[in-house]
């Protein structure tokens, strides 16, 4: 992500427009939403999920953006597992479907 600083003016109503390189560097259009993380003195805006995310996976992929930042216990996919991943990419999956054969949890 491109390091961009912008500033925006707070209305009298408590609003804000969020700057276009802002915007456009998020992803985020027309009728899209933001969310704000305050962080110590900070606030982080960033892309609003889905609101219909996994907490579970959300709370995952929050620990995992913490390691990237801190270069901490970062190492590419083995080929094999990224190819089967890649390969799987499209293919609908019925999640009540039965499991054939034995599973190990």
């Amino acid at each position: 992500m491109p390091e961009i600083h912008a500033v925006a003016t707070l209305t009298s109503k408590g609003q804000l427009t969020v700057p276009k390189s802002i915007r456009q560097a998020l992803g985020v259009g027309t009728g899209g939403k933001v969310a704000f993380d305050l962080r110590g003195d900070e606030v982080v805006v960033t892309r609003a999920e889905d609101e219909q995310a996994d907490p579970a996976i959300s709370a995952f992929l929050g620990l995992l953006e913490a390691d990237i930042r801190a270069g901490r216990r970062i190492q590419s996919l083995p080929e094999d597992l990224a190819l089967a991943l890649l390969a799987q990419v499209g293919h609908a999956v019925n999640v009540d479907e039965d499991i054939d054969g034995e599973v190990a949890l």
